[in-house]
């Protein structure tokens, strides 16, 4: 029973985008193209510079005699058609955006841990699984006795190595085992972008889900607004929300930020990491920024779901979708019940009007001349006024937002922490030009910050002394990109 139930397994998984990739006819070339374009340094890429990018390695790759007969457009509809490439428009872009599907990435994953095998069960893996099993073990004990006593034979072993370390005797690993840790640590890094994927991918699923359910539901405005609110719920009291929510939490946590940055300076600052590929190390030296960009894409896309549900619902948009799956359903209702009598080939006296546009000559159109609307060009001399050079500077003080100090407080934050947002910047630095001064960290950090869907509610003081607060994204400032902000 245990073969026949892992045959019918394989067979489900052969049907599947990943080993239909694997066993593809062109599986070397689709790869290769797909990892050099999609999965080393960039991760999406807009609808026009895969396009180049595609053609050029297609150019590349005839010039050597391989058999690539399709054009770039249609390799790219045969792979979103295969299930190895996403597509996705984000809001306010100007073009498409592509991208490998989670199936597709772990092909390539897959491929690329064959071609560089580890050569042995390493020390690290290892290290991990014994840390992780005694730390289970340890928040799992509800035992005080035993807790106390695994905390004191903790603090002994703390003891012992400080005392080793003031005599000098001090052990460091050996430049092999710490790139090996090191590489270890990239690949499971390096997973998680996957792991963004796969959460992105089933909030996709339980919102179409949910609106099919949606359309579906024959009730009234009221009930469907009720269970649009529950598929709300739903969606993030999933498996994959709540497990994103918990690791939002960590990602964004300044403590966790902080130890997560000085651990990454200290490890790319050792020695043995000059030994990593350039890859390796970049991928380490950008590590927070990538996390924070992956979380923020998922973020983004689960606040987006309950905002185009909410607006689903209330347009005329759902009134239509519901309109014509009522139409749908009664066409194939009435199929089934003509399917006994009518034969296939048998003729049908009925006529179908198609409908059909105007056409009208390019010649008609009549261009718009501007010399007929021309505007008054002559100017009235101004009445001289009072107003000095002094009150002038301090008219353009206030309309205009001193961006120079703004990036000054930025700088100064980030000496002192790895992240700020705006309100612990407004804690530390007063807003001296008001409301003009959140606009400006708002700007700045659209440009230079890390831009997430959350809203922070931040307050400061006026000229007048009265306490005002605006709801504002949230928007993190971060150690990495200290430069940019550089005049």
């Amino acid at each position: 029973m245990k073969a026949l139930s892992g045959t019918a397994a394989l067979r489900n998984l052969r049907e599947q985008p990943l080993w239909m990739l694997l066993a593809a006819d062109k599986a070397p070339v689709v790869i290769a193209l797909l990892q050099s374009m999609l999965f080393e340094d960039d991760k999406t890429l807009a609808s026009s510079a895969l396009h180049e990018r595609l053609v050029h390695g297609l150019d590349q790759l005839r010039a050597t005699g391989e058999d690539m007969p399709q054009t770039a457009q249609a390799y790219i509809a045969e792979w979103l058609r295969q299930g190895w490439l996403n597509r996705r428009l984000p809001t306010a872009a100007s073009e498409e955006e592509y991208e490998l599907t989670v199936e597709a990435a772990n092909a390539i994953r897959f491929l690329a841990m064959t071609l560089k095998p580890r050569s042995t069960a390493t020390e690290s893996r290892l290290a991990t699984v014994i840390q992780q099993l005694t730390r289970l073990a340890e928040e799992t004990d509800a035992n005080p006795q035993t807790r106390i006593a695994a905390l004191v034979d903790e603090r002994d072993r703390i003891d012992r190595e400080i005392e080793a370390v003031r005599k000098g005797a001090i052990k460091a690993l050996s430049d092999d085992r710490a790139i090996e840790r090191a590489r270890e640590i990239i690949n499971l890094a390096d997973e998680l972008a996957g792991d963004f994927r796969r959460v992105r991918d089933e909030f996709d699923k339980l919102n179409r889900g949910l609106r099919q359910s949606l359309v579906e539901n024959e009730g009234s405005r009221g009930e469907v607004l009720e269970a649009l609110f529950a598929g709300v719920d739903l969606i993030g009291e999933s498996d994959a929300g709540k497990t994103f929510a918990a690791f939002w939490r960590l990602l964004t946590d300044p403590e966790q930020s902080e130890a997560l940055f000085e651990a990454l300076e200290s490890v790319t600052g050792r020695p043995f990491a000059r030994q990593l590929d350039p890859r390796e190390r970049k991928f380490l030296l950008n590590l927070t920024a990538t996390l924070m960009d992956e979380g923020g894409g998922v973020h983004e896309v689960l606040q987006n779901f309950a905002r185009s549900l909410k607006s689903f619902v209330q347009s005329r948009e759902f009134q239509e979708h519901r309109r014509l799956h009522s139409l749908l359903k009664k066409a194939t209702q009435a199929a089934l019940v003509a399917k006994g009598a009518i034969r296939p080939n048998q003729s049908l006296d009925y006529s179908l009007m198609l409908t059909s546009s105007r056409i009208r000559s390019i010649s008609q159109w009549m261009l718009y001349d501007p010399a007929e609307r021309v505007a008054d060009a002559s100017m009235p001399e101004a009445e001289p006024s009072d107003i000095g050079f002094d009150m002038v500077g301090e008219l353009v003080r206030q309309s205009e937002i001193d961006f120079r100090r703004l990036k000054q407080n930025i700088r100064m934050m980030l000496e002192q922490h790895t992240q700020a947002s705006i309100g612990q910047l407004l804690e530390i630095f007063p807003a001296e030009q008001g409301l003009g001064s959140v606009v400006g960290y708002v700007a700045l950090g659209a440009k230079h910050g890390e831009v997430t869907t959350e809203i922070e509610t931040v307050e400061w003081q006026g000229d007048d002394g009265q306490v005002r607060r605006a709801r504002v994204p949230t928007i993190y400032f971060m150690k990495e990109r200290y430069v940019e902000l550089v005049d």
